[in-house]
């Protein structure tokens, strides 16, 4: 058995001590997270080890992005890919030896800015080539892998608190959610968290800080996911969201997702 799980922690030398209390209550084999907002060299490698975190695989630039994987079980660092196609350090793959050399792709899909339209908002466009880079690298997958991350999109209905109202709005607009289906046909991902969550029951996984009472007001978003290859999906025996770390002292405005595998 392994269990995955994935948190855009949003710096983690910041919130290294939310870190520290989730994995002493969840321990999971490999933590993947996003937006460290710090360089390789800057990562809090020695407090990951002291929780028994000894294998690491950084992709890390000075105070933005940056993505990390920690494991306790060793870790081969498989690929980086600039999906983005600027330099940002926006992902880092891994194998996993000792479970039958499982993939872990750990992405951080960008955010697109505010105006869904690629011709006055750059940001967008750079989200939709993204998607389509992303696309064109899953349909020559041919291992076993698990893809986890912010993916920044909230495709279903039920993954944001009003449809209706956040049609309009990057994160849950139509030519989003069509890219990232492509990228799911490109090489049939299964998505994990809604195999196990099934809509339209609600599952969130953000909540804006502008918020004062997120828990009250509850306008969350699914924008993190885990998506997996079909032959190891069928080894997903478990998936859990854990809402209750967003109500922690100095939260990230994501909350972790924890799935389990029989490998």
């Amino acid at each position: 058995m392994v269990t995955i799980a994935t948190w855009n922690i949003n710096s983690v030398r910041l919130r290294m001590p939310i870190v520290e209390r989730f994995i002493a209550e969840q321990a999971p084999d490999v933590l993947c997270l996003q937006e460290i907002k710090c360089q390789e060299h800057q990562f809090p490698y020695d407090a990951f080890r002291a929780l028994g975190y000894e294998h690491f695989a950084i992709h890390g630039q000075k105070g933005y992005h940056g993505v990390a994987t920690v494991s306790k079980t060793p870790l081969r660092e498989f690929s980086r890919h600039d999906w983005q196609d600027n330099g940002e350090a926006r992902h880092v793959g891994v194998e996993l030896p000792e479970h039958q050399g499982m993939i872990v792709e750990n992405v951080y899909v960008p955010a697109g800015g505010d105006e869904p339209d690629r011709e006055i908002n750059h940001k967008f466009g750079q989200k939709l080539d993204f998607l389509e880079r992303m696309t064109r690298w899953a349909d020559a997958v041919d291992r076993p892998t698990l893809i986890v991350g912010d993916f920044n999109i909230a495709p279903l209905e039920s993954d944001v608190w009003s449809h209706k109202q956040l049609l309009k709005v990057v994160s849950h607009t139509p030519i989003e959610v069509e890219s990232l289906q492509r990228f799911m046909d490109a090489h049939g991902w299964s998505d994990i968290g809604r195999e196990h969550i099934e809509a339209p029951e609600r599952y969130y996984s953000w909540w804006s800080y502008r918020s004062k009472d997120w828990k009250a007001n509850d306008r969350g978003r699914r924008l993190d996911h885990m998506w997996a290859s079909p032959e190891l999906a069928r080894q997903a025996t478990a998936h859990s969201v854990h809402e209750y770390a967003r109500d922690w002292e100095k939260p990230s405005d994501h909350v972790p997702l924890v799935t389990e595998f029989t490998l």
